[in-house]
């Protein structure tokens, strides 16, 4: 499988059985799996989207945003407990762009991805436990 690393985004190709064991960038040598939401930007989204073989869950939020600050812990829980999706988060209020190309009305929205392809949507807060059924339900 291929996987873009968060801190580089140079695309890595890691066997499907060795994603549990904490890989390493083949260029920076940072974690590919770093078990915390990745931010992302408007200039390194779509490279992350479609060089990743893995699902990307995306957390689009602002600061200002209380519903947004409530949800955070849930969303670092997932991100710390699935091996099986990406979490990235992305401020909608830096990001203009990303928000208007995902067509971002309310946050926050979590977009799950696959193949830089959207395959669900689910805007509010959800807890850590209605987020895990939701990526579930919808891999």
């Amino acid at each position: 499988m291929h996987v873009v690393c968060p801190a580089c985004m140079a695309k890595n190709r890691l066997p499907e059985q060795r994603r549990q064991e904490n890989p390493q960038c083949g260029q920076c040598h940072q974690p590919l799996f770093p078990r915390v939401p990745i931010e992302l930007n408007d200039q390194n989204l779509a490279t992350y989207l479609s060089g990743n073989d893995q699902p990307v869950l995306i957390d689009f939020w602002a600061a200002w945003c209380g519903p947004c600050r409530m949800m955070a812990p849930h969303f670092k829980s997932i991100a710390e407990q699935r091996y099986d999706v990406h979490c990235v988060k992305v401020d909608t209020d830096a990001n203009p762009i990303s928000a208007q190309k995902f067509a971002i009305r309310s946050i926050p929205t979590l977009i799950l991805c696959k193949g830089g392809q959207e395959k669900a949507r689910q805007s509010g807060v959800l807890s850590a436990p209605q987020l895990s059924s939701w990526i579930d339900q919808n891999l």
